[in-house]
C-alpha cells in the first residue's frame, strides 16, 4: 500500500493543485481527500469479492490484471512519466480550474486510484475471512493514509528539503519495489489459475511442480 500510494510522490502534485490556497484551506482540502479515499478503500476492500463474484470474474484472473495494472504504474514511476492510470493532462488541467479538488483529482485517482483499488481487494482476499488479518490489512492501510495527510500538510516543507530531484530518486525506489510486487501478483494469479484448471480438467495432464 506505501509503494502504491506513494505519498512522497503525492506532495509535489499538491503544491501544483493547491499551492496558491491559504494554509488552513489547503489542510481542510487534505483531510478530506484522505477521508474519501478511506472511505472508497475500505468498501472495496470490504465488499470488492462480492462485486467480482457477481460479475462472474475470478480472484485469480483479477489479481493477474491486478499486477499488470500495477506494473503500468511501476514503469511511470521508474522512468517519472505522467501515469494515465492516476491522472491525464485534460484532468489535471480541469482540477486546476476547479474550486474543490479533495474528492478529484485527489482522493480520486491519486489516493484511491486503480492500483490501490485492486491491491486492497487482492490483499483482502489473502486474508481469508480471518478478522485479525483483515483488521492488520486496514490498520496498515490507515497508516499510509496518515502518510498521505501528512504529505500532503507538509508538502511544501518536503518539496524544499529534499527537492524534486529527492522526490524523484524517491518514487523511483518505490517504483522498483512496485514493479516486483505486480511481479509477484501476476505469478501468483497465473499459478491459482493453472491449479484451478487442473482440479476442474479443462487443463489435461498433471504438473507436479505446482504442488
Amino acid at each position: 500500500m506505501l509503494v502504491v500510494m506513494d505519498p512522497i510522490g503525492l506532495a509535489p502534485i499538491f503544491i501544483g493543485l493547491a499551492g496558491n490556497r491559504p494554509s488552513f484551506e489547503r489542510r481542510r482540502v487534505a483531510l478530506k481527500a484522505c477521508v474519501v479515499a478511506g472511505i472508497i478503500i475500505l468498501l472495496f476492500g470490504l465488499f470488492g469479492r462480492e462485486l467480482l463474484g457477481h460479475l462472474g470474474i475470478s480472484l485469480s484472473s483479477f489479481r493477474i490484471a491486478g499486477g499488470i495494472l500495477l506494473f503500468l504504474i511501476a514503469l511511470d514511476m521508474v522512468f517519472a512519466r505522467s501515469s494515465g492510470s492516476k491522472e491525464t493532462a485534460e484532468e489535471e488541467q480541469e482540477a486546476q480550474q476547479r474550486e474543490d479538488i479533495s474528492v478529484f483529482p485527489l482522493a480520486i485517482p491519486l489516493i484511491a486510484g486503480p492500483g490501490t483499488l485492486a491491491s486492497i481487494m487482492i490483499l483482502a482476499a489473502d486474508a481469508h475471512g480471518s478478522p485479525l488479518l483483515l483488521s492488520a490489512v486496514f490498520l496498515v492501510t490507515a497508516a499510509v493514509l496518515l502518510l498521505c495527510y501528512l504529505a500532503l500538510r507538509l508538502s511544501g516543507q518536503i518539496a524544499r528539503v529534499i527537492g524534486l530531484t529527492g522526490v524523484h530518486v524517491v518514487t523511483r525506489v518505490l517504483g522498483v519495489l512496485l514493479g516486483a510486487l505486480a511481479v509477484q501478483y501476476v505469478a501468483d494469479g497465473t499459478l491459482e489459475l493453472i491449479r484451478g484448471g487442473l482440479k476442474t480438467g479443462w487443463l489435461p495432464g498433471t504438473l507436479p511442480w505446482l504442488g
